[in-house]
């Protein structure tokens, strides 16, 4: 079986992780949504409320689980037995920063592998910074995220 990874903080999650997620649901027998728990990190969304969102934008994926993680990418990868990471790449700059990661996890995990996929055309301007920034000053957050988390994040907002 090939069990691949697409970590991130999905904070929150937006049209460019699921474009990524659907692509790859379709390449690999089981994708584990690997959402990172970073405690240093001021997060709009908690570790809990993001799995919970994701689990159900997903639920139409029988082969994508969602789970969280905190630590090191290749010590969760071996806890789940996947040998494969996938990635979206926006730009350029993207692939700098994530070719060193890659290259280190590999260097650290000989059997784990990035995959990079580009993200479509639709999306290569999108980001969680950018909804949270549009999303902070009562902006249309419409086009960036699925419209049922639409209320969660406003909500967020109005605290």
């Amino acid at each position: 079986m090939k069990r691949a990874i697409y970590p991130g903080s999905f904070d929150p999650i937006t049209f460019g992780h699921m474009d990524i997620i659907e692509r790859s649901s379709k390449m690999f027998d089981e994708i584990i949504v690997a959402v990172l728990n970073n405690s240093q990190k001021n997060s709009l969304f908690s570790v809990d409320e993001r799995v919970t969102i994701i689990k159900d934008l997903t639920k139409n994926y029988a082969n994508v689980k969602v789970m969280s993680f905190e630590g090191l990418l290749v010590d969760f990868a071996d806890q789940v037995d996947a040998n494969i990471i996938i990635r979206g790449l926006r730009a350029v700059t993207d692939f700098e920063y994530e070719i060193q990661i890659a290259q280190t996890n590999h260097v650290e995990n000989p059997k784990l592998d990035t995959v990079f996929l580009t993200t479509s055309l639709n999306y290569a301007y999108l980001s969680s910074s950018v909804v949270r920034e549009f999303a902070s000053y009562g902006g249309d957050i419409s086009k960036f995220v699925p419209e049922e988390i639409i209320p969660l994040i406003v909500e967020k907002y109005k605290k």
